[in-house]
Protein backbone atom coordinates (compact mmCIF):
# COMPACT_ATOMS: atom_id res chain seq x y z
CA UNK A 1 0.00 0.00 0.00
CA UNK A 2 3.02 2.05 0.18
CA UNK A 3 4.03 2.36 -3.49
CA UNK A 4 -0.04 2.98 -4.28
CA UNK A 5 0.06 5.80 -1.70
CA UNK A 6 3.01 7.18 -3.14
CA UNK A 7 2.23 6.88 -6.30
CA UNK A 8 -1.04 8.93 -5.77
CA UNK A 9 0.26 11.36 -4.37
CA UNK A 10 2.93 12.21 -6.58
CA UNK A 11 0.36 11.63 -9.44
CA UNK A 12 -1.53 14.60 -7.26
CA UNK A 13 1.46 16.78 -6.81
CA UNK A 14 2.89 16.61 -10.18
CA UNK A 15 -1.08 17.68 -11.44
CA UNK A 16 -1.20 20.21 -8.99
CA UNK A 17 1.90 21.65 -9.97
CA UNK A 18 0.53 22.50 -13.20
CA UNK A 19 -2.03 24.35 -11.84
CA UNK A 20 0.14 26.23 -8.96
CA UNK A 21 2.74 27.30 -12.36
CA UNK A 22 -0.06 28.86 -14.07
CA UNK A 23 -1.43 30.62 -11.51
CA UNK A 24 2.21 31.86 -10.19
CA UNK A 25 3.04 32.53 -13.84
CA UNK A 26 -0.47 35.04 -13.83
CA UNK A 27 0.04 35.92 -10.21
CA UNK A 28 4.18 36.55 -10.81
CA UNK A 29 3.73 37.86 -14.78
CA UNK A 30 0.29 38.36 -16.51
CA UNK A 31 -1.11 40.41 -13.85
CA UNK A 32 1.52 43.74 -14.40
CA UNK A 33 1.63 42.93 -18.21
CA UNK A 34 -2.31 42.76 -17.99
CA UNK A 35 -1.88 46.30 -16.33
CA UNK A 36 0.27 48.21 -19.02
CA UNK A 37 -2.22 46.92 -21.89
CA UNK A 38 -4.88 48.70 -22.82
CA UNK A 39 -8.63 47.37 -22.19
CA UNK A 40 -9.36 45.87 -25.50
CA UNK A 41 -5.80 44.11 -25.67
CA UNK A 42 -6.11 43.26 -22.36
CA UNK A 43 -9.20 41.39 -22.95
CA UNK A 44 -8.56 39.90 -26.13
CA UNK A 45 -4.98 38.64 -24.60
CA UNK A 46 -6.72 37.07 -21.16
CA UNK A 47 -10.08 36.21 -23.26
CA UNK A 48 -7.96 33.66 -25.39
CA UNK A 49 -5.87 32.52 -23.01
CA UNK A 50 -9.13 31.58 -21.05
CA UNK A 51 -10.74 29.93 -24.33
CA UNK A 52 -7.40 27.58 -24.32
CA UNK A 53 -7.03 27.49 -20.95
CA UNK A 54 -10.57 26.35 -19.74
CA UNK A 55 -10.23 23.75 -22.40
CA UNK A 56 -6.74 22.05 -21.34
CA UNK A 57 -6.92 22.42 -18.11
CA UNK A 58 -9.70 20.72 -16.41
CA UNK A 59 -8.70 17.05 -16.57
CA UNK A 60 -5.27 18.22 -14.98
CA UNK A 61 -7.04 19.80 -11.95
CA UNK A 62 -9.37 16.65 -11.71
CA UNK A 63 -6.62 14.18 -11.72
CA UNK A 64 -5.02 16.40 -9.27
CA UNK A 65 -7.75 16.21 -6.26
CA UNK A 66 -9.39 12.90 -7.00
CA UNK A 67 -5.73 11.23 -6.99
CA UNK A 68 -5.06 13.60 -3.65
CA UNK A 69 -8.42 12.15 -2.35
CA UNK A 70 -7.52 8.58 -3.39
CA UNK A 71 -4.23 8.88 -1.34
CA UNK A 72 -5.93 10.49 1.31
CA UNK A 73 -8.70 7.43 1.85
CA UNK A 74 -5.86 4.57 0.82
CA UNK A 75 -3.45 6.11 3.46
CA UNK A 76 -6.30 6.27 6.13
CA UNK A 77 -7.37 3.03 5.57
CA UNK A 78 -3.78 1.66 5.71
CA UNK A 79 -3.13 3.09 9.08
CA UNK A 80 -0.62 6.11 7.13
CA UNK A 81 -2.48 8.65 9.47
CA UNK A 82 0.04 11.29 8.94
CA UNK A 83 -0.06 10.76 5.05
CA UNK A 84 -3.98 11.12 5.63
CA UNK A 85 -3.93 14.23 7.71
CA UNK A 86 -1.91 15.54 4.99
CA UNK A 87 -3.37 14.15 2.07
CA UNK A 88 -6.83 15.55 3.76
CA UNK A 89 -5.10 19.12 4.11
CA UNK A 90 -4.38 18.81 0.17
CA UNK A 91 -7.91 18.02 -0.62
CA UNK A 92 -9.76 20.62 1.39
CA UNK A 93 -6.91 23.55 -0.24
CA UNK A 94 -7.97 22.42 -3.38
CA UNK A 95 -11.86 22.34 -2.43
CA UNK A 96 -11.06 26.07 -1.36
CA UNK A 97 -9.50 26.69 -4.56
CA UNK A 98 -11.82 24.67 -6.81
CA UNK A 99 -15.09 27.23 -4.87
CA UNK A 100 -12.94 30.16 -5.57
CA UNK A 101 -12.48 29.82 -8.81
CA UNK A 102 -16.12 28.70 -9.81
CA UNK A 103 -17.56 31.86 -7.97
CA UNK A 104 -15.11 34.87 -9.08
CA UNK A 105 -12.76 33.14 -11.80
CA UNK A 106 -15.16 31.51 -14.39
CA UNK A 107 -17.50 34.27 -14.97
CA UNK A 108 -14.93 36.54 -15.78
CA UNK A 109 -13.34 33.48 -18.15
CA UNK A 110 -16.64 33.36 -19.68
CA UNK A 111 -17.09 36.78 -20.12
CA UNK A 112 -13.81 37.47 -21.86
CA UNK A 113 -13.45 34.64 -24.03
CA UNK A 114 -16.97 35.55 -25.22
CA UNK A 115 -15.59 39.17 -25.67
CA UNK A 116 -12.20 37.07 -27.36
CA UNK A 117 -14.69 35.39 -29.76
CA UNK A 118 -16.84 37.94 -30.80
CA UNK A 119 -14.05 40.88 -31.02
CA UNK A 120 -16.46 43.04 -28.82
CA UNK A 121 -14.98 44.17 -25.73
CA UNK A 122 -16.96 44.78 -22.28
CA UNK A 123 -17.43 48.11 -21.24
CA UNK A 124 -16.45 47.07 -17.69
CA UNK A 125 -13.43 44.97 -18.99
CA UNK A 126 -10.75 46.35 -16.53
CA UNK A 127 -13.28 45.36 -13.65
CA UNK A 128 -13.35 42.07 -14.87
CA UNK A 129 -9.79 41.82 -14.66
CA UNK A 130 -9.57 43.11 -11.36
CA UNK A 131 -11.65 40.98 -10.04
CA UNK A 132 -9.81 37.89 -11.62
CA UNK A 133 -6.65 39.14 -10.26
CA UNK A 134 -8.54 39.91 -6.50
CA UNK A 135 -7.99 36.34 -5.80
CA UNK A 136 -5.01 35.08 -7.60
CA UNK A 137 -2.62 35.51 -4.92
CA UNK A 138 -4.77 33.13 -2.68
CA UNK A 139 -5.09 30.56 -5.50
CA UNK A 140 -1.53 30.63 -5.63
CA UNK A 141 -1.43 30.10 -1.55
CA UNK A 142 -4.06 27.21 -1.90
CA UNK A 143 -2.31 24.83 -4.38
CA UNK A 144 0.94 25.74 -2.46
CA UNK A 145 -0.57 24.38 0.81
CA UNK A 146 -1.86 21.36 -1.37
CA UNK A 147 1.89 20.91 -2.80
CA UNK A 148 3.52 21.06 0.30
CA UNK A 149 1.01 18.53 1.83
CA UNK A 150 1.43 16.20 -0.92
CA UNK A 151 5.22 16.11 -0.22
CA UNK A 152 4.49 15.37 3.20
CA UNK A 153 2.13 12.14 2.06
CA UNK A 154 5.08 11.27 0.22
CA UNK A 155 7.46 11.38 2.84
CA UNK A 156 5.76 10.22 5.86
CA UNK A 157 4.91 7.17 4.19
Amino acid sequence: MTTLIQVLAVLALVTNAVVYGTDAFAALIARSVNARLDDATMTLSAGWGHYYADARMPPVGITGLVSALAAAVVAGLSGYLVSAGAAAVAVVALVVWLALYARIAKPVNTAQKAAAVSGVIPDNARALQQRWDSIIFPRVGLQAIALVALAVVIAAV
